[in-house]
């Protein structure tokens, strides 16, 4: 079985706002990683900044811009 994912532009811009609408309701970086558990997605910290990723499967969809470092 092979993971195919799109990587079209609109669909990244839709998942990153949705990641970002989400930190801004959160009172902790520990909540949102939780509820973005939930969507599916999960934060992982690397050398060019912080990337969403899918759940289970790791596959990394975009950067997080610089000021929503948690």
């Amino acid at each position: 079985m092979s993971i195919m994912f799109n990587k079209d532009p609109f669909i990244t811009r839709q998942v990153i706002d949705l990641v970002m609408r989400e930190r801004e309701s959160c009172l902790s970086a520990r909540e949102w990683k939780h509820r973005l558990a939930g969507y599916g997605y999960a934060i992982r910290d690397t050398d060019h900044g912080q990337v969403v990723e899918t759940l289970p499967h790791h596959v990394e969809v975009g950067v997080l811009p610089a000021e929503f470092s948690a």
